[in-house]
């Protein structure tokens, strides 16, 4: 395996798992919103999507109020974001060796309260997210920001996630895009990453 100065991760379904947290408030909206009862795999598709396109997809009437309710209902979901086995081994492996970052659509309050108070930040030397950038993934430049600020060539890092969004975001970067297939809910249209990890602790190949 290629050596990477750089390791770059995804959040969501990624580093962390927050399948449930997310889903299972989303059936709770659309129920309230509209009275139709959809399964936990009906609300999949809507797993990569950014929050408020899956306002505008569902329709609702007042999308900024709903979503702000979504967000309440995954606040206060029990169980929580949680990481994935094996990741605090990863992330104290790799540290010191090689640069860690993250980019991710999180807005900096979900940030703080799913990677910050879990204290997964101090193994990051950047963090992307979706304040800190016009464009999105699939757009490169969340990847880019990121590159500059850790002062590194595309060619020198890899991105690691488990989205559509993030194999299109590395393409159109030119990076090396590792595929977290642990929390992914569908390979369609990845097709061709660089690797493909079935658990977090593959990563430490790439050491």
């Amino acid at each position: 395996m290629k050596k990477y100065k750089a390791i770059i991760y995804d959040i969501d379904g990624t580093v962390l798992n927050t399948l449930n947290m997310n889903m299972y408030p989303l059936i709770k909206i659309i129920k309230e919103e509209t009275g139709e009862d959809w399964t936990f795999e009906d609300v999949l598709k809507f797993a990569p999507y950014p929050g408020m396109k899956v306002m505008e997809e569902l329709q609702v009437k007042d999308k900024e109020k709903t979503y702000a309710r979504w967000v309440k209902y995954v606040n206060e979901y029990e169980e929580g974001a949680t990481l994935y086995d094996g990741f605090e081994d990863v992330f104290k492996a790799f540290d010191g060796k090689i640069i860690q970052a993250v980019v991710s659509a999180k807005t900096t309050k979900q940030y703080q309260i799913d990677f910050v108070d879990k204290g997964l930040d101090q193994y990051m030397q950047v963090a992307i997210l979706a304040d800190d950038t016009d464009k999105h993934k699939p757009d490169p430049e969340p990847l880019f920001e990121c590159l500059k600020r850790i002062n590194v060539k595309p060619s020198e890092a890899i991105y690691i996630g488990d989205a559509l969004s993030d194999y299109l975001a590395s393409q159109n970067a030119h990076m090396d895009f590792g595929y977290a297939k642990w929390g992914s809910v569908s390979s369609k249209g990845i097709d061709e990453p660089t690797y493909i990890f079935e658990t977090p602790l593959e990563l430490l190949k790439l050491l």
